[in-house]
């Protein structure tokens, strides 16, 4: 029996059979062995001192442990495992507190390792509960530091600079390893509670039992030092599952957020924030440890971070999340029409809602049509796994999708909806509108550096600071940071140096150099093995492979014979076709683009004819903008200008975007084109567009071709 102000400590010490020390249990080695003591906190007297092996799944011992413990694999095969073991100690301790006539202890154990990084992950992976006893213990670090602050930091203590620095000896001639440690424990103690520290042993350690759901303001005020981010997580994951993986850890309330791709889906990563920096630090020891049959990893992240994903502003999503531990289920694809009593009556009398109507939240955008998304509250697990066997059950005519969700999930998924423009715009060109006094010049000379393995959260400045005196020699509009198909950092980066024996001194001094706990390759490379890359190809040891053809009608050999000379294009033409973000950010003055003097931007003419025929690659514009910029309709004016620029009539387009509702979740592009059979571009209608060689024009010729603009 435990209680907060015990009687009795029982000096506990544990070892596994991979890393020890500081390193204890961040290999996922099983416990196999426990040492324990009790120690009568009024009279001093002390129990009988104990010793269990532990059979675990895996006998193979490291050599380092095998060398010191002097155990074999024969000998811990004869052993009872984990949860046989705790039932013994639960009653050996009993038995020793009854001789000396007391009836609670707490455990006092070598620092946190054992329970938080061991016990409780082990215990949660093998399926079974620890007795009440190891939610509580003593870390006998802090408690030496508080009686002795001029000691080495708590994180520095060992159980033998503990014993020199109050001169005590160990005695380690029996060679028994595990009874030396729990015996210098104790003697720790007892001098501890001697003359002249007079200690008491109050404020245990807790451990909680389990993870608390609640919801998360904007306005709140986050440590950066307490948030990790967890990626590789099964999509199926939910916070109860991510709160198991680090079982033994204390989570803040409502401190697990999904995050959710741009569809709305999980990408298989997760926020979570801890009570304080300490509980966070052991989360980092848990880098790559395993969630069923994946490795998860572990990384720092910031309290930023974690309110733009949890943080809210919504007073109703308040109001929904104030119904603390209730089991959240998100409802996707429900009919636009659906009302609450469709749901409840979806969900019949078998799985109640809590609060019924109460218990519903349908999820609108800002002019208030519904997404077809909702949430529900239910009171306990059990209603919660009737709701979930209803999925894919039909509502109307249409299947229902129901998942296991969190608060921090409301919150994102309320907090993308309700961002969602009236008018939604379209991705970025792919090609960037380049200003005339920087062209992008395709080269052999190696003029260039990549960037290889950069930390997904590297921006522009930690570049900058990574290349440090270098960045005098980086060219104007230089820094390229290569996107992936989502839009997202791929962890590569060009920079355009000022000669190729720039380039070189670079790549010599930085490459291996750490940036944010990550080593960063660095090569020399020429301009257009850069080029290649920003349009979607891959650079590797085997050479240069073009990016994937998205007509049938173009390979990768007849792309090795396009022309090399640059194509021209007037500026104003670019910038009708092509508005740059700057643009979408101000006020446009036609006036003003009218009367601006003619002026050419250069590009290669691969990136003229990539554009043409490949899609969904994002290279970042030359100055790499941290986002994806966004393109709009050009006014007539802008074409206007452009034509009378380039001698080349231009269609205007004042209503180039065209938005689609109620699209069934199964529609392909097959079925959009044939919907706008009869308004698709003809080569014809392209060629005063954008100029093309033969080559380009002839594979855009009948039967006609869709090209994307």
């Amino acid at each position: 029996m435990t209680a907060s102000h015990s009687d009795s400590l029982v000096v506990l010490f544990g070892a596994t059979a991979g890393a020890n020390g500081a390193k204890l249990g961040s290999d996922e080695r099983e416990l196999i062995l426990l040492v324990w003591q009790v120690v009568d906190l009024h009279s001093k007297k002390t129990g009988v001192l104990h010793k269990a092996l532990v059979q675990a799944d895996n006998l193979e011992l490291s050599d380092q442990f095998r060398e010191e413990s002097g155990l074999t694999s024969e000998g811990l095969s004869k052993a009872e495992p984990l949860d046989r073991v705790l039932h013994q100690f639960n009653q050996l301790v009993l038995n020793d507190l009854k001789a000396l006539g007391k009836s609670t202890y707490t455990l006092c154990t070598d620092g946190q390792l054992l329970v938080r990084q061991v016990l409780h992950p082990e215990a949660s992976k093998k399926n079974f509960l620890l007795p009440d006893c190891f939610h509580s213990f003593y870390d006998l670090h802090k408690e030496f530091h508080e009686c002795c602050p001029n000691s080495a930091p708590v994180k520095d203590l060992t159980i033998k600079s503990m014993a020199d620095y109050l001169d005590i000896s160990m005695d380690d001639s029996d060679n028994d390893f595990g009874v030396c440690e729990v015996s210098t424990m104790v003697t720790i103690v007892l001098s501890l509670l001697d003359e002249p520290y007079n200690h008491r042993f109050i404020g245990p350690e807790t451990v909680k039992y389990k993870y608390e759901t609640g919801p998360c303001s904007r306005s709140e005020t986050m440590d950066n030092e307490t948030v990790i981010r967890a990626r590789g997580l099964p999509w199926q994951s939910s916070d109860q599952d991510i709160a198991r993986f680090f079982k033994g850890l204390n989570i803040a309330k409502g401190g697990v957020a999904l995050c959710l791709n741009a569809q709305g889906r999980r990408n298989g990563e997760a926020l979570v924030r801890f009570v304080n920096s300490e509980q966070r630090n052991l989360a980092l020891e848990r880098h790559k440890h395993h969630m069923g049959s994946r490795y998860i990893e572990v990384y720092k992240a910031t309290g930023e971070e974690f309110l733009k994903i949890a943080g809210g502003t919504s007073n109703e999503v308040a109001q929904f999340l104030s119904m603390e531990n209730q089991v959240i289920i998100r409802m996707r694809g429900l009919p636009f029409t659906a009302t609450p009593e469709d749901v409840l009556g979806f969900l019949g009398t078998e799985c109640p809602v809590t609060g019924g109507k109460e218990g519903l939240l349908f999820v609108k955008y800002p002019d208030g049509r519904p997404t077809g998304d909702a949430f529900v509250l239910f009171s306990c697990e059990e209603y919660a796994q009737q709701a979930l066997k209803k999925h894919k059950e039909i509502l109307g005519k249409r299947y229902i999708e129901l998942f296991r969700s969190t608060a921090a999930e409301v919150q994102q998924v309320l907090n993308r909806y309700l961002s969602t423009p009236l008018i939604p715009t379209l991705p970025g060109p792919i090609i960037p509108v380049i200003p005339s006094h920087y062209p992008m010049v395709t080269s052999t000379v190696r003029d260039c550096v990549r960037l290889r393995g950069l930390p997904y959260t590297a921006a522009i400045d930690d570049i900058l600071e990574f290349m440090g005196d270098a960045t005098v020699d980086i060219k104007p509009h230089g820094v390229h940071m290569v996107l992936n198909q989502q839009g997202r950092p791929s962890g590569d980066a060009f920079i355009q140096m000022k000669s190729s024996d720039k380039a070189y001194l670079v790549a010599q001094k930085c490459h291996k150099k750490m940036m944010k706990d990550r080593y960063v390759e660095v090569f020399q490379c020429s301009g257009e093995e850069m080029n290649f890359v920003l349009m979607g190809g891959t650079l590797n040891r085997s050479g240069l492979s073009p990016p994937p053809c998205k007509l049938p009608c173009l390979s990768p050999p007849t792309y090795a014979a396009f022309q090399t000379a640059a194509t021209i294009i007037p500026a104003e033409a670019a910038a009708a076709l092509y508005q740059s973000p700057a643009l979408l950010s101000t006020a446009r003055n036609p006036h003003a683009s009218a009367t601006a003097p003619p002026a050419l931007a250069y590009y290669p003419a691969q990136a003229t004819q990539l554009y043409m025929n490949y899609t969904a690659y994002y290279p970042s514009p030359p100055v790499s903008p941290t986002t994806v910029g966004y393109i709009a309709a050009p006014s007539a004016s802008l074409a206007a200008a452009a034509a009378s620029a380039s001698h080349t009539q231009i269609v205007p387009q004042p209503g180039a975007l065209v938005r689609m509702q109620g699209l069934p979740y199964n529609t392909g592009m097959k079925e959009i084109l044939s919907f706008f059979q009869g308004y698709q571009y003809a080569p014809d209608d392209y060629n005063g567009l954008i100029q093309m060689n033969d080559q380009a024009r002839s594979m855009l010729q009948a039967p006609k071709e869709w090209v994307c603009l």
